[in-house]
């Protein structure tokens, strides 16, 4: 699995992940943890390429009492091309919360999807990379009310993090930030999220992300 996902760090990932899921300190951080505590895996683990949202979007008229469903997506060849590993914002337990950045939701890049099994217990979980505010043009765009976001870095390296499913709440569509520099030709939709370094939260690609952010 290591080799597959190029993260030598997904196994200690996984440990903290379920360390926090079993754990009843609802506080407890990294620097809460060592080695030593962490729960001990050797389960088989599968991939999968995709998995489905189901959220509540009260404005949508073709829905059942405004419930939506969603395809994310995370594959290395999208059909037949090159690989596709979709945003999506992640509740952080502040959902709903307007006062919060982005009413609490913290916007992720989908790695890999991951199931395994632990003490009888299923575990549908996404290896993600997050994505922090940026600093730059005071997070938020005066004119658009777009977020501005970067993908963040720990010691240099990326900040990675297990979430179960189930915190996703649905895929988000980031803008690349521009700047005044020419933009280069090779730039397409399949590169662009690693060939910029900020990126607005687009709130007006659909009515869900209007009213979410």
């Amino acid at each position: 699995m290591t080799e597959y996902t190029n993260k030598s760090e997904l196994h200690s990932l996984i440990q903290r992940f379920l360390y926090y899921q079993l754990s009843d300190n609802l506080n407890v951080s990294d620097s809460d943890t060592t080695v030593s505590i962490l729960p001990a895996v050797n389960a088989k683990i599968s991939l999968h390429c995709s998995a489905s949202s189901i959220f509540f979007a009260p404005s949508d008229p073709c829905s059942i009492y405004g419930m939506r469903q969603e395809q994310i997506r995370s594959t290395w060849m999208w059909q037949g091309g090159p690989s596709r590993q979709d945003t999506v914002l992640v509740n952080t337990s502040n959902r709903g919360n307007a006062q919060l950045p982005m009413s609490g939701y913290v916007v992720a890049c989908i790695l890999v999807f991951l199931s395994f099994t632990y003490a009888g217990k299923d575990y549908p979980v996404a290896l993600v990379w997050w994505y922090i505010l940026s600093n730059e043009s005071g997070c938020r765009d005066q004119s658009t009310g777009m977020w501005l976001v970067e993908r963040e870095y720990c010691n240099k390296e990326p900040h990675l993090a297990v979430v179960h499913v189930d915190t996703i709440l649905c895929a988000v569509h980031l803008l690349p930030y521009f700047r005044r520099e020419p933009v280069s030709q090779d730039v397409t939709k399949d590169n662009s999220l690693d060939r910029f370094g900020a990126f607005y939260v687009n709130r007006f690609v659909d009515h869900h992300s209007f009213e979410i952010l």
